[in-house]
């Protein structure tokens, strides 16, 4: 566990970068610290390995000021990636992963074969190991800086806006990389970003700090969007986060009409203005609607896993405002109506009110 006990860094001149921060990073967690430019999220972040001292207060890890610790120490048990991955441009892709390794004292041959397991497991073929940064993309680079922090296998992990220098569709992905590994390895992770949408996504708790290095609300996800502390939290939150707290709630209770799936031979049933037309698989193909016979795009969403959000989405995309909901092999196991839907969205907004979110 990493405990602030009454954290403050004032730096030479006056400014207040962190201002009196109490708050505990549980072990096993992603904690992630966000706010806006100035608000003290990385000076936070790099008072636990000493890059910055407290002026005033402690950082405690595992009971223990980390001041009482010699930083090199400190550091080489703690992952530590950056926004541009921080990689030795001299160094092939192999040996970037193995800096630890190499200076913990491990033999080459050791070192390099957890850096080769270690590329298998952040999704990094093989064929890289001999390549130099410059010569990966910028989430392949991103990918080897979470492998180097991995690397020791330390039981904490430090991010600095690793995943904000790359495109969004491949910081969709990194994020679901790192969301898999951590189902994998629980490490204690303490994530900082500017992005509300990603430390709802990726933290079991969230911090928000305000302009002055002030915490404004530490909360779960689900908890920061149905009661906001204050109307900085609600206006960082911004206007759709009731859209955003519906990521929390499970879409695997809707009721699936399994009649409105045809395959292409087959008509629809009587009344049904709206089929979703499935090949021999049972693989979606389309909407098809009564009257004209052509097929039309459509969204889906997987019934055992995900949320009421991608359930919307899905109903947002087709054109007929249901969704359909598939199984764990891609077949399609259902079609949720709009009607269906509007009683799920009544329901988690009654229950938002209820707790709290319908005053804000």
């Amino acid at each position: 566990m990493i405990v602030f006990e009454g954290v403050t860094k004032r730096y030479p001149g006056g400014t207040v970068a962190v201002d009196n921060l109490s708050l505990e990073v549980p072990t096993g967690e992603i904690s992630v610290f966000v706010g806006p430019s100035g608000c003290g999220k990385t000076t936070s972040l790099r008072m636990i390995n000493r890059m910055i001292d407290p002026t005033e207060g402690r950082v405690l890890l595992d009971g223990r000021d980390v001041r009482e610790i010699d930083p090199p120490t400190l550091r080489r048990g703690i992952g530590y990636v950056i926004q541009h991955g921080g990689l030795f441009p001299h160094r092939r892709i192999l040996d970037n992963i193995a800096t630890v390794p190499y200076l913990l004292g491990w033999d080459k041959k050791k070192a390099r074969d957890r850096a080769r397991e270690l590329m298998e497991r952040v999704g990094l073929d093989a064929e890289l190991a001999d390549r130099y940064p410059f010569q990966l993309s910028g989430g392949q680079q991103q990918r080897v800086g979470v492998a180097r922090a991995l690397a020791a296998d330390p039981p904490v992990l430090l991010m600095d806006e690793p995943f904000s220098a790359v495109d969004p569709v491949v910081r969709a992905s990194l994020q679901e990389e790192l969301l898999r590994l951590q189902a994998e390895l629980r490490k204690t992770i303490v994530f900082v970003t500017h992005d509300i949408d990603e430390a709802i996504k990726l933290g079991d708790r969230v911090a928000v700090l305000r302009e002055g290095g002030h915490l404004a609300q530490h909360a779960t996800p689900a908890e920061l969007l149905a009661s906001p502390a204050d109307d900085f939290v609600r206006s960082f939150l911004g206007r759709d986060r009731g859209f955003r707290r519906l990521s929390f709630l499970p879409a695997k209770d809707l009721l699936l009409r399994d009649d409105l799936v045809v395959t292409e031979s087959e008509p629809a049933p009587e009344g049904a203005d709206w089929v979703v037309v499935v090949d021999a698989e049972r693989r979606p193909l389309g909407w098809r609607a009564a009257w004209n016979g052509r097929l039309a795009g459509f969204g889906t969403y997987r019934v055992a896993q995900d949320s009421l959000r991608a359930a919307l989405d899905a109903a947002l995309l087709s054109p007929c405002g249901a969704a359909i909901g598939l199984d764990e092999e891609g077949r399609v196991a259902g079609v949720v109506t709009r009607d269906v839907l509007d009683v799920a969205l009544a329901r988690a907004a009654v229950d938002a009110y209820s707790e709290g979110e319908g005053t804000a």
